[in-house]
């Protein structure tokens, strides 16, 4: 995979993106996505990025989807703006693909029903960094960059993949998401992180989530297992 797989021209961004929701699965920027796709309408989704700009909206279904899985139930309004950076058809039809995640993005309304899958118009959601709190943001990644370290996994792959991004030159937008997306914390919460555009408040969210109970979290399976829509 290449660097340019995560870089994004936001001047090229059309405003809009193709809805992929799903109901447990919380996608952040920095982070790659495996997915296994099978319904017609995502398959369909699928081919029309690869035919044009690679992107796909990873959204997360609010409570009640169970009603209406297979219409439009309603999501949560802050996505994941992600591109396809590797695809692979099987013999059933299906697709494996991997994303990695691009941007937060805003949910301005949905487009009218005209194909298979949902598409909204939507609007990019910038990185806040209040001046007031430059001073203190340094520390504040190093607190989060030890808390994390505590709970790495014990396996010696996932470690040593985490431990590179740790060790290199990391902005605390980029730690947050990757400690939010590693951790096994509440769904809530990680809904919480995703539409939180202030990466400081987003790190005293995940300190307080390692601190609280008095006991390090687990983490999730490193790498991501195939999620599937």
């Amino acid at each position: 995979m290449s660097q340019t797989d995560f870089q994004f021209t936001p001047d090229t961004f059309s405003g809009t993106a193709r809805l992929f929701p799903l109901p447990n699965l919380v996608v952040f920027p920095h982070v790659l996505q495996p997915l296994h796709i099978f319904e017609p309408r995502y398959r369909q989704m699928l081919e029309e990025a690869l035919d044009d700009d690679g992107l796909i909206a990873m959204a997360t279904l609010a409570p009640g989807w169970e009603n209406d899985y297979e219409g439009r139930p309603a999501i949560h309004p802050t996505a994941c703006l992600c591109r396809v950076v590797a695809h692979c058809p099987t013999e059933q039809n299906t697709y494996n693909v991997l994303l990695v995640g691009l941007r937060r993005i805003r949910i301005l309304r949905e487009l009218p029903a005209a194909k298979l899958f949902r598409e909204a118009q939507v609007e990019l959601v910038e990185e806040l960094y209040p001046p007031k709190n430059a001073a203190s943001r340094a520390a504040l990644l190093q607190r989060l960059t030890r808390a994390f370290r505590e709970v790495l996994p014990k396996f010696p792959t996932a470690k040593d993949q985490l431990e590179s991004l740790l060790s290199g030159d990391i902005s605390l937008g980029m730690l947050t998401d990757i400690v939010a997306y590693t951790l096994k914390l509440d769904q809530k919460i990680k809904e919480d992180l995703l539409a939180e555009p202030l990466p400081d408040l987003r790190a005293l969210l995940l300190l307080e989530s390692l601190g609280a109970r008095g006991r390090p979290l687990s983490l999730a399976k490193f790498p991501p297992e195939f999620s599937a829509n």
